[in-house]
């Protein structure tokens, strides 16, 4: 039995408000159980210098988590002066993966930042970020598209990603704090709307676990992420 009572095959509640930021050419709100992200997406007519007069525009993302976001506050990075080694490496996932949808050339030499930040942490803020994350940025190439700005849409596919792991022995989707603290195997998968694999993180934090353990999970993750593209398409209709 999940801790939430959850099926091993069923995400947490989703939702997905849009238009929270008056000023973000694109944002939303996602929330996925306890986890609630909110997403920004800011258009600069620039690009970083080493893509200037590449004809090559560029999608980042910057991630953080507010102080207290957990059971227990944080102290913000800014305080400390830099940003922890998770961060960083959150928000190289997350901008590695909405670039993977996108084209470059179509969306010209203009930068999109998508920012995410994590109002409340209960498991897979980084899998929220992401599909939360192309929700904004989808809303902010609208813009650029209804203005002429560009004039063949640069999205070329859906992005959303979850999290699998195995808990008390089971492959389980989309796990919670409860579940992630304790599992034996815990993965992130980010795929496109057809199914197709952007990224796969995956480590056994206890036991080892098999390539037949592994093809289960990636069953899960299709099915999760299936569902989510299907939250993200309601939200933007």
């Amino acid at each position: 039995m999940r801790p939430s009572g959850r099926a091993t095959d069923a995400l947490r509640p989703v939702a997905i408000e849009t238009g929270i930021s008056r000023h973000a050419e694109g944002s939303c709100l996602i929330r996925m159980g306890d986890t609630h992200v909110l997403c920004t997406a800011s258009i600069e007519e620039n690009v970083p210098p080493f893509l200037r007069k590449t004809g090559l525009g560029w999608v980042t993302a910057e991630y953080g988590m507010l102080p207290r976001a957990t059971t227990t506050r944080n102290r913000r990075e800014a305080a400390s002066g830099k940003q922890s080694g998770r961060t960083q490496e959150i928000q190289r996932l997350i901008g590695r993966s909405l670039r993977a949808g996108v084209d470059r050339v179509a969306l010209g030499e203009r930068q999109i930042t998508v920012d995410c930040d994590v109002i409340q942490a209960d498991g897979g803020t980084r899998c929220a970020a992401i599909t939360g994350g192309w929700v904004a940025l989808r809303l902010a190439v609208n813009k650029l598209l209804k203005a002429g700005d560009v004039k063949t849409d640069p999205i070329t596919a859906h992005v959303a990603a979850v999290s699998c792991g195995i808990y008390g022995g089971q492959p389980v989707l989309d796990l919670d704090y409860a579940e992630d603290s304790v599992a034996g195997t815990d993965g992130n998968f980010v795929m496109t709307g057809s199914l197709g694999l952007i990224e796969v993180q995956g480590s056994a934090e206890g036991a080892t676990f098999s390539r037949a353990e592994l093809g289960l999970l990636l069953d899960l993750a299709e099915k999760g992420v299936g569902e989510l593209v299907a939250a993200q398409k309601a939200a933007i209709a």
